[in-house]
């Protein structure tokens, strides 16, 4: 198991006592990562004190209130490929399906394209196949820690250290797109009920459209699991 991706499947999850009680140990794994700069390195250590000594509550009303209230920094990824489409739904079949034939089984009530869920998969994965699978997400992860850098979030720091895991630069015109949308105060109870209203997710049974990035995401992660046979000859 890749522990780096595990722990920060962990980091990212919804806080509990658990949580907090394993940070000393998720700090440790973090803090001896060589495939991630001193500099990020040094940037996730305010996040790891915070979820280690602050006060569940308050843990819990920030994680709520960044990621379950701001549809911009929702952790549910293909929400940012497809928004709430029926497109959607046909990829998380599809995502579902790469998972089982991994013989990989969430232990959560999160969608399957929730990113701690992704994580904690792909630190089962070979790391060269790991590293396809974040670059194909790469952008999102860039529109996320600028997000929340304006926030001031210490989270920022845990997609600063995706984005070098992934080893490559996210796409401009896909970060600056993901950008223009427009954020909402978390705090603003009624403009985030209509925003809520106005869309409906729709599933469906086909993953071949939508968006590429979401296609090629998962072509990589079935590919991965499930290689070609070598042609005749070879």
């Amino acid at each position: 198991m890749d522990r780096t991706l595990k722990a920060l499947s962990l980091i990212l999850s919804y806080p509990t006592r658990e949580l907090q009680a394993a940070m000393l140990d998720i700090g440790g794994v973090l803090a001896a990562e060589p495939r991630i700069t001193a500099a990020v390195r040094h940037d996730l250590l305010p996040l790891v004190g915070e979820l280690a000594s602050d006060d569940i509550y308050d843990l819990e009303e920030r994680y709520v209130a960044l990621f379950d209230r701001s549809r911009t920094l929702s952790l549910n990824l293909f929400e940012h490929v497809h928004g709430e489409s029926r497109d959607r739904g046909g990829a998380m079949v599809s995502l579902v399906e790469t998972y089982r034939e991994a013989g990989f089984e969430p232990a959560t009530s999160e969608l399957p394209d929730h990113l701690p869920v992704l994580l904690e998969f792909l630190s089962t994965r070979p790391f060269a196949d790991v590293q396809e699978t974040l670059a194909d997400a790469a952008h999102i992860f860039e529109a996320l820690e600028a997000r929340l850098s304006r926030r001031e979030s210490t989270y920022g720091a845990v997609f600063a250290a995706l984005l070098q895991l992934a080893g490559t630069r996210a796409d401009r015109d896909a970060v600056a797109e993901l950008l223009e949308q427009p954020e909402i105060d978390p705090n603003d109870l009624a403009a985030l009920d209509e925003v809520w209203e106005e869309s409906e997710v729709r599933f469906g049974p086909d993953p071949n459209a939508g968006c590429p990035v979401g296609r090629d995401m998962l072509a990589r992660m079935d590919h991965a699991i499930n290689p070609a046979p070598d042609s005749p000859g070879a």
